[in-house]
């Protein structure tokens, strides 16, 4: 009699509720929908139209910066060397332009510096089979190392003067949009093209499923391999450009920030696995509000940095947890260690 009265739509409702909590996608809209109520509930002012546009835009250079990693996870690797790109690449832009280069100039050797460091690290990880882990964790450093001890001194440096041009992109606005919001959408529908449309994605999607497959049927392995992080190295220039607009300098310091978990929180967290061959840029849209909501919503509540540190860092290690149940891993993965 009960299923007799259950309704189409009943029906239609309860199977669209197990088809959300049967992915990690699902589970993380329901959570990232739950914590928005409750903070709604809890802090008046976390619902308003200018906190929630606050919120996107702090967390819109997260976001970019977490496509260019869940570029790399998608193939089964990762890029720890991203920060350390950033600062350096960025800072010695601004250096260059107050000793006498123009500032095009200047933003165009910053720009080469990250696409030769990006080239060298994906030689190292596809001609020297150095796991990328290792690989991008040292680079990190080396890149830090040598930015400190050749190109600044200094751990601030500001944007060159008389570059209001600049300093629109990171403060202004289109229709009442910040520039940055509408720069994460922008990228967000370039790598949705590049991965969905492009040769390039499907190849990135079969090497992350079956490297040694993809090796055999013929696949440029390598080239891709640094077409990646080159990309990744690229976008993480794009993004310290947007980062040094809205404040008007960049921070060397930032290196030694937690800002590369919270750009793996971000992709492991909206359901893009470190096994590789799986995810989109739809995942890091949904990482990105889910760890905007968290972050503002401790921010607002007056949380001690060193709480939040430790909630990201929980919610990370149960984000690993629940990836590896959700995408275990394979006897190929076992062996190689993907990452």
């Amino acid at each position: 009699m009960s299923e007799a009265r259950t309704t189409p739509e009943a029906k239609s409702s309860q199977k669209l509720i197990q088809k959300i909590f049967r992915s990690q996608e699902g589970i993380v809209f329901a959570l990232a929908v739950a914590a928005f109520l409750v903070f709604a509930l809890l802090l008046p002012a976390f619902a308003s139209p200018g906190n929630l546009l606050a919120l996107v835009r702090s967390v819109s250079i997260l976001g970019i910066l977490a496509l260019g990693m869940a570029l790399v996870v998608i193939a089964r690797g990762i890029d720890v060397s991203m920060i350390a790109t950033m600062v350096v690449s960025v800072s010695w832009a601004f250096v260059l332009a107050r000793s006498g280069y123009s500032f095009g100039i200047a933003l165009l050797i910053g720009v080469s510096f990250a696409l030769v460091v990006g080239a060298a690290i994906g030689a190292l990880i596809a001609f020297g089979d150095v796991p990328p882990i290792f690989a991008t964790l040292a680079a990190g450093s080396v890149i830090y190392g040598l930015g400190r001890t050749f190109f600044f001194k200094l751990e601030m440096q500001n944007v060159p003067p008389g570059n209001d041009w600049f300093l629109f992109i990171g403060q202004g606005r289109i229709l009442g949009v910040p520039i940055t919001i509408v720069a994460f959408g922008v990228l967000c529908l370039l790598l949705h093209f590049i991965l969905s449309s492009t040769r390039f994605g499907w190849l990135t999607y079969a090497m992350g499923n079956n490297p040694a497959a993809a090796r055999i049927t013929g696949a440029p392995f390598r080239p891709i391999v640094i077409a990646q992080y080159v990309a990744s190295s690229f976008i993480a220039y794009v993004a310290g450009l947007i980062l040094a607009s809205s404040a008007s300098a960049i921070n060397a310091r930032l290196f030694n920030s937690t800002m590369i978990y919270d750009i793996l929180l971000v992709v492991v967290l909206g359901g893009i696995g470190l096994n590789g061959g799986h995810g989109s840029v739809r995942n890091v849209v949904l990482g990105t509000v889910f760890v905007g909501i968290l972050l503002n919503g401790m921010t607002i509540m007056n949380i001690d940095y060193t709480i939040q540190n430790l909630v990201k860092g929980v919610v990370l290690l149960l984000a690993i947890v629940v990836d590896s149940l959700v995408n275990p891993r394979d006897e190929q993965t076992s062996q190689q260690g993907d990452l």
